[in-house]
């Protein structure tokens, strides 16, 4: 349990990467308070997702790059407790909110449990674990991370005004989630697990992700241009330029040779600049909408 193999499975810088979605969700918060922020950050960040992690990982046991992890270290029994902790504690922190908001914690680890747990294993399933993936991660993410800042409750997911941005998040996660399955294709089939983007092929999760991110494009124009934030729109716009810039480059030399381009570094820098651009967009979001809060008040 406290073998340093064990704790680089929780890759707990990687939750980074699950960042914009907490930070969009902050950005249509109503009421913000610090202790509420700070406790949310923490069970999400450094708790519940690294749990996941861990988790997964075990029932996993890859012996090659993961996300997050080039070189993973081989998983012991104690990556298993130690995950179970990490998911014990952010329980209780959870609780710290309101129990409504722990049990919402609850049910987003059962549904991740279930996505490596041999005895369901959703992974295998190419079709049902990209939908559940990419709702889980993406649109209940953000109505859970709604719920524990504004101390609410099962009731967020009635909002239209949660559930419309919650959902939005969905499609960009349906978006680049395939892409990061397209090195781990021969790992994959070896396990039995039938991924969607071992079901496309390389290139054509390339094709299918461009599709979901024009789809991401249109649907977040309308979302900020609905709601007359034109700044916003242009600011989401310039977010998402390197991140298609570098798309379309790594697409054109995975067109020359696909065996050597859809790699762990490929994958991992397309995350980074993701993350990046969207984290400072969202920031500047909140900001943004915090300043027009304000004002209105």
């Amino acid at each position: 349990m406290f073998k340093l193999s064990s704790w680089k499975h929780l890759r707990i810088p990687f939750s980074f990467y699950l960042l914009p979605i907490f930070i969009f969700a902050l950005a249509f918060t109503p009421n913000h308070n610090p202790e509420r922020m700070l406790i949310v950050l923490v069970a999400l960040h450094l708790f519940l997702y690294p749990s996941s992690n861990g988790y997964n990982s075990y029932f996993d046991k890859d012996e090659k790059s993961i996300g997050g992890l080039r070189n993973p270290p081989k998983v012991t029994k104690g990556l298993y407790f130690l995950s179970l902790a990490f998911f014990l504690v952010s329980l209780a922190l959870g609780l710290m909110i309101n129990w409504q908001f722990s049990s919402i914690m609850l049910v987003y680890s059962l549904v991740s449990m279930a996505y490596s747990h041999p005895s369901i294993r959703l992974k295998k399933y190419a079709y049902v674990s990209w939908v559940v993936a990419g709702f889980f991660q993406g649109c209940f993410t953000f109505c859970m991370a709604y719920a524990g800042l504004s101390d609410f409750g099962w009731e967020v997911f009635t909002k239209s005004h949660v559930l419309i941005p919650g959902l939005l998040s969905s499609l960009m996660l349906w978006g680049s989630y395939p892409l990061t399955q397209v090195y781990q294709h021969e790992e994959d089939f070896k396990r039995g697990d039938i991924t969607l983007s071992l079901k496309l092929g390389k290139k054509g999760t390339f094709v299918f992700s461009s599709v979901w991110f024009l789809v991401t494009g249109i649907c977040f124009s309308w979302f900020f241009l609905s709601r007359n934030q034109e700044s916003a729109f242009y600011g989401f716009l310039g977010a998402m330029l390197p991140v298609i810039l570098f798309f379309l480059v790594w697409f054109s030399f995975v067109q020359k040779d696909e065996q050597k381009y859809t790699n762990y570094t490929w994958t991992m820098w397309m995350n980074r600049i993701s993350a990046i651009a969207l984290n400072i967009f969202f920031a500047w979001y909140f900001l943004e909408n915090t300043q027009i809060l304000q004002a209105i008040s």
